[in-house]
């Protein structure tokens, strides 16, 4: 899979924009501020509906202008799609694919994969839980678009019933009264939607942890005082049921795990139970990463998890565009060659850089320079 060609309109510094790109190595060298991020960050967005650098879609749009389109043709073995995506801040954005509309935009998610990494990753290892959750997520609905529909449906549904929870709190006891009869159907639709967002994220845990520690254990191969007994664990906001269990046995535990704590949460006027309140947690030896790693081991984690992500969506039977944004400024040497030698063969790699002499040999390909939002190809 890669990208043919990439068309911008309005998307934040590029009023027009249409680039040919080419597989393997697309290198784009450029001064901080120049656009080199604005390019790789549209072709991410286009997958995965998400900016990596920002959480809403203002931002993506230029100053002056109400909508942006971002549009790419891909090559996807050996045949072409036009796929397209008008972000609309404020509204709902618009998706097509070789012209003709799509139902819902969410349907063009798994059209076009991508892998991201960015100096944003190290919040991966030393951020909230929410950006270990959005990386788990995002993989989630990467591999199996249908989920797309789940993790918003849960969404949703937490948005009303805490909506519930704080009308009930405000309004005192008469409020709750009122409340409990209309929570417990809510409680219903959490758990039900909950449970299969989470019975995805256990079997993508399983999935991953091989990947991970194969990862990690490559890229730090060459330090010296690196741990390499890496852990990937799935901690649930409730005590999950023995065995590998099902769907319908986790929803009947998340619907008594919100029962019981139901007191506490209309107290506070807050869900408490459900997957918006789990973690993965990462560890080396028998500590958790986050607090206890170096800089250098939580950088290789980072890169570890994502080199993860790219190798299962291979294993799947794709290869995803590999994204590299201003990543090997961020890397000692012996790093940046292990991770070139990592994904050196990918179809299709999209590499921002300050200076050419930070990107590794193995992925030197065809080169833009970029200044001032003006791309030239060398």
């Amino acid at each position: 899979m890669h990208v043919a060609q990439l068309s911008l309109h309005d998307f934040r510094s590029y009023e027009r924009l249409d680039l040919a790109l080419e597989p393997g190595g697309n290198v784009f060298v450029g001064p901080n501020g120049q656009g080199k991020t604005n390019l790789v960050e549209a072709v991410d967005y286009l997958s995965t509906l998400a900016s990596h650098r920002v959480a809403s879609d203002a931002p993506l749009v230029r100053s002056g202008a109400d909508r942006a389109v971002v549009r790419a043709d891909v090559v996807r073995d050996g045949r072409n799609a036009l796929l397209e995506i008008e972000i609309v801040p404020g509204g709902s954005n618009r998706a097509r694919i070789n012209k003709s509309p799509l139902p819902r935009a969410r349907e063009l998610i798994g059209l076009l994969r991508t892998v991201i990494f960015s100096p944003e990753d190290l919040a991966l290892v030393k951020g909230d839980p929410s950006d270990r959750r959005r990386f788990l997520d995002t993989l989630l609905v990467t591999r199996t678009p249908r989920l797309a529909g789940v993790r918003s449906d849960y969404d949703r549904i937490l948005r009303q019933r805490n909506t519930l929870l704080k009308t009930a709190r405000a309004g005192g006891r008469s409020g709750q009264g009122n409340a409990l009869a209309t929570l417990d159907v809510w409680d219903e639709h959490l758990a039900q939607a909950g449970a299969a967002l989470l019975a995805a994220r256990l079997e993508l845990v399983e999935a991953l942890r091989p990947y991970v520690a194969s990862g990690y254990g490559k890229i730090a191969a060459e330090a010296t005082g690196i741990r390499l007994d890496v852990g990937l664990a799935y901690r649930s906001s409730f005590e999950l049921p023995t065995g590998a269990p099902d769907r319908e046995v986790l929803t009947a535990a998340l619907l008594a795990a919100v029962a019981a704590r139901r007191n506490d949460e209309l107290e506070r006027g807050v869900s408490l139970v459900g997957p918006h309140r789990d973690e993965l947690v990462l560890s080396l030896g028998d500590l958790p990463a986050k607090g206890y790693a170096s800089h250098g081991e939580s950088w290789s984690l980072a890169l570890a998890l994502r080199i993860a992500a790219y190798d299962l969506l291979r294993s799947d039977g794709d290869d995803p565009i590999l994204i590299l944004d201003d990543v090997f400024a961020e890397l000692d040497k012996d790093r940046r060659d292990q991770l070139a030698g990592l994904v050196g063969d990918a179809e299709q790699v999209l590499v921002t850089a300050p200076v050419p002499q930070d990107v590794p040999a193995l992925l030197e390909g065809v080169r833009y320079d970029v200044m001032e939002g003006v791309v030239t190809r060398v």
